[in-house]
């Protein structure tokens, strides 16, 4: 029996499990890969954010191997006495990749997020976020204390109307504007070129999550900044280490100005242990291995436009994804468990995605994409959806 001060939360679980919105830990091995074993049973997986296939690469493998004489952590902060030649070498790396004056090594794209916001904003300034970004930039957005003004999704004209308004009003504090560049829930890109232009006319801050753009899409998985091919000098972007590059971790890159500021300012820089000796290598050989390979990116959309035009000539919904991510929307949470069930009863590992992670009346099949993915495994999910579709009425 549960002590009664720890009864508020079977509540609180009793309550999700009624709305279909309770959520438990699945084990599975090789959970990065193409193919992964649930329950001794092979499965193609489509919800991994291991875009390239990196995670399992032999380099990465060889890299992380190579850096265990190291140890396995750094045991204190980058400020103290955690910042070694690699994370330097590795802060180099990625700001050459992104064509920016600097990069700064953060331990999440969360811790990431958080830490930009907070040491950006506080409660004299504004921060104009698109109402689908990321729950980091949300969280990040509510602990800087400003005043925070959600504009409807990939809205130009009302962003345009709050900086026209915020002028109006005589505001005097900082503009920041914040934006995914591609939604992870939709799987569709900002309007960037529209967006950094705005924040030019009225001197504002702008701030990217490139997390599933970075090794994705652009000129060389440079991510939407560069296939924008944005100059805006006060940009500043975050990007992931965990999803296409197939490590750990995340990376801000912008202006020098930005990095000497972040070291002395963001409070999850300053008081996080620096990432350990294997991430950084692993790391350190996915940029090594996506410059070599460019042609990685290009595999990655080649696959993702054939799955999204499959699904799409059955019927379904894939609202407005140009990307790797493809969601299928379904609407009812019931309806969407049953249909991610199904789907695993069939051999398709695709979860379902549900409130609060996307708007009510909206939860939806996700699927990710692969470079790695062959045409034949995504020939048979899509055999696999259409039969599934119409055993549920979907179609």
């Amino acid at each position: 029996m549960n002590p009664k001060p720890l009864q508020f939360m079977e509540q609180r679980l009793d309550v999700l499990r009624s709305h279909h919105l309770y959520r438990q830990l699945r084990t599975a091995s090789a959970g990065s890969e193409a193919w992964l074993t649930i329950e001794g049973c092979p499965i193609l997986n489509l919800s991994s954010n291991n875009y390239l296939g990196l995670a399992s690469h032999p380099d990465l493998k060889a890299a992380i191997a190579a850096a265990a004489i190291e140890g396995g952590g750094m045991g204190s902060s980058r400020l103290i006495a955690g910042s070694s030649e690699q994370h330097h070498l590795l802060e180099g790396r990625f700001a050459h990749f992104k064509r920016a004056e600097s990069a700064l090594l953060f331990t999440s794209g969360y811790t990431a997020n958080v830490g930009v916001l907070t040491s950006l904003a506080g409660p004299d300034d504004l921060i104009f976020s698109d109402e689908l970004n990321h729950a980091s930039i949300i969280d990040g957005c509510r602990l800087s204390r400003a005043c925070c003004q959600v504009y409807p999704h990939a809205d130009v004209a009302a962003l345009q109307a709050l900086f026209a308004s915020s002028v109006q009003s005589g505001h005097t504090g900082k503009r920041i504007v914040v934006t995914d560049t591609v939604f992870s829930m939709d799987g569709d890109r900002a309007p960037l070129q529209a967006i950094a232009d705005l924040c030019r006319r009225y001197d504002a801050i702008l701030v990217v999550d490139e997390a599933h753009a970075t090794g994705c899409i652009g000129p060389g998985g440079r991510g939407l900044v560069a296939e924008a091919n944005i100059q805006y000098a006060a940009t500043i972007s975050m990007s992931t280490l965990s999803k296409a590059l197939g490590s750990f971790g995340a990376f801000i890159t912008g202006p020098a100005l930005v990095k000497e500021y972040l070291i002395n300012v963001a409070r999850n820089f300053i008081f996080t242990t620096a990432l350990p000796p294997a991430v950084i290598a692993a790391s350190l050989a996915a940029v090594n291995v996506l410059e070599q390979q460019p042609a990685l990116v290009e595999q990655l959309q080649e696959n993702a436009t054939f799955f999204r035009a499959g699904l799409q000539a059955m019927g379904f919904n894939t609202l407005t994804s140009s990307t790797h991510i493809i969601p299928i929307l379904i609407g009812d949470s019931a309806l969407t468990l049953e249909m991610s069930g199904e789907l695993l009863r069939n051999g398709i590992f695709a979860v379902a995605i549900r409130p609060p992670t996307v708007p009510a009346n909206t939860a939806r099949i996700r699927t990710s994409i692969m470079a790695t993915h062959s045409r034949s495994d995504l020939e048979y999910a899509l055999s696999v959806f259409e039969r599934v579709g119409k055993r549920l009425h979907l179609l």
